[in-house]
């Protein structure tokens, strides 16, 4: 064996182990260490975090058990803007991962050309070659058929890590989808809850001023006869107006609130409507003791940790640029002069070899690109610590919240019964001449803020409750 052909397999061999023990240069990504209590402060026992964001959430809004919420949210599901773009970027994220991973495999090209040509004699007569004694014609022919591939071999890992990326990235975008969507579902089951509060207080304040309005009946008859003065009269009327006003500022907010759904389901506030309800959905109660499973699930802390991932892969991609590249390429075919032996053996034509190609000199650019690369790894990680720091403040937020707003909303009904009560006996002690209309005046004002309070507590806890829900992932 000569010389020569021992080095060409010394050197074969050395780039067959480069390209079978290939390294991804980069760092191998380890998840952000974080310290998570071992219970939560307000209530309950928690044990140790397992990923489990991918978990179906359910229909969680139909512990409510109010069907035109099941509706809304079956409309929402189907018809939301918000839900579409995100399921449009996710369908994105798949395919960018897909063009990620074509970079593994060779790339494969056909060419065919036909062309006629002047050899630049200014004339078509054919010429005689001294040498050979053969004819030249000033007109000639070039046919060409060929198969190329080329493949870059992924020696350091750059294919690879773009891959890592790609992966880590679909899978945010998937988690992104589900946060968006469970955000959504969470926004109309509020603005929806907080409407149907809106009727009830509506409905409330129309029975405050039949009241107040009777009131003032008796007011003006008792005027008439000289029993009070005018100013009674004007007490009365002032406060059947206060009344009045309030219900106008909550028919305001109902409008509202209707609109807000009707933008959520993608629809036009001027084509939506719902009418007044007077069903009062269940209060859903989340259970004190929540196992850790259910803050594990939150989609915003698996798209955080894995945009992570996909910043630490964007690293090795960086690091890779330092190296050279090196390109597979092969291509055989056809060349002919003749259109009718083009096709055969001895036209034949083919070429194979390696392209090594390393540059040498960008002014900082690739060492820019790398510091970059370290410094978004760096912002995810403060990211995901932040969204999860932010997660288990909300979750102790709304459980503390839950109970200490049952004990209000108990006190405060408590208040209401006395508060009625109160009027009641005040207006019979009225109408019998014992008490002046002050009294009247002072005993509704103390009623009517009773019940506002009252509903306004239980907004709160409506609120609350689909906070609490989102808070820990969805249904639990």
């Amino acid at each position: 064996m000569s010389k020569d052909k021992m080095m060409d397999k010394k050197w074969m061999a050395v780039l067959l182990g480069m390209l079978l023990a290939g390294c991804a240069v980069g760092p191998d990504y380890v998840k952000p260490r974080m310290d998570v209590p071992a219970a939560y402060k307000e209530s309950g026992q928690w044990k140790t975090a397992q990923p489990m964001d991918e978990t179906p959430r359910g229909d969680w809004w139909t512990v409510c058990q109010d069907a035109r919420l099941n509706q809304l949210m079956d409309a929402l599901n189907r018809q939301s803007p918000g839900i579409a773009q995100a399921e449009a970027q996710y369908r994105q994220a798949q395919a960018l991962l897909r063009q990620a991973q074509s970079g593994m495999f060779p790339t494969v090209g056909l060419n065919a050309s036909a062309q006629r040509s002047s050899n630049g004699s200014g004339s078509s007569a054919s010429s005689v070659n001294p040498v050979t004694g053969s004819t030249r014609s000033g007109i000639s022919n070039a046919y060409n058929l060929s198969l190329d591939a080329s493949w870059e071999a992924d020696v350091w890992g750059r294919v690879r890590r773009s891959i890592e990326a790609g992966q880590a990235q679909q899978a945010a975008s998937a988690a992104q989808l589900a946060a968006i969507r469970l955000s959504s579902q969470a926004q109309l089951a509020t603005a929806y809850l907080q409407l149907v509060v809106a009727d009830q207080q509506i409905r409330q304040l129309l029975e405050s001023e039949k009241a107040l309005q009777d009131t003032l009946t008796l007011t003006q008859n008792q005027s008439a006869a000289g029993t009070v003065s005018d100013a009674n009269v004007a007490l009365a009327e002032s406060q059947l107006k206060s009344a009045q006003a309030q219900r106008v500022d909550k028919q305001l907010t109902r409008a509202q609130l209707e609109h807000a759904i009707a933008a959520a389901l993608g629809q036009t506030p001027s084509g939506f409507a719902l009418a007044a309800s007077d069903f009062e959905p269940h209060l859903p109660q989340i259970p004190a003791g929540l196992p850790s499973a259910l803050l594990e699930r939150r989609p915003d802390i698996a798209a955080a940790e894995r945009n992570v991932a996909a910043a630490n892969a964007q690293i090795g991609v960086a690091k890779a640029a330092f190296f050279p590249t090196l390109t597979l390429s092969a291509s055989g075919g056809y060349r002919s002069d003749s259109f009718a032996d083009w096709v055969s053996l001895p036209n034949r034509i083919w070429s194979l070899g390696p392209q090594l190609a390393l540059t040498l000199f960008d002014a900082g650019l690739r060492k820019a690109q790398s510091d970059a690369a370290i410094a978004a790894y760096d912002a995810s990680v403060a990211s995901y610590r932040q969204t999860v720091l932010t997660a288990f403040q909300a979750v102790e937020d709304d459980l503390a919240a839950q109970a200490m707003l049952d004990q209000q909303a108990e006190l405060q009904t408590a208040a209401l019964a006395a508060a009625r009560r109160s009027e009641t006996i005040t207006l019979n002690q009225y109408r019998a001449g014992i008490v002046g209309y002050i009294d009247v005046l002072a005993a509704q004002n103390t009623r009517l803020s009773a019940e506002n309070n009252l509903w306004t507590i239980k907004n709160r806890q409506y609120v609350n409750s689909v906070a609490l829900i989102a808070a820990i992932g969805g249904q639990w």
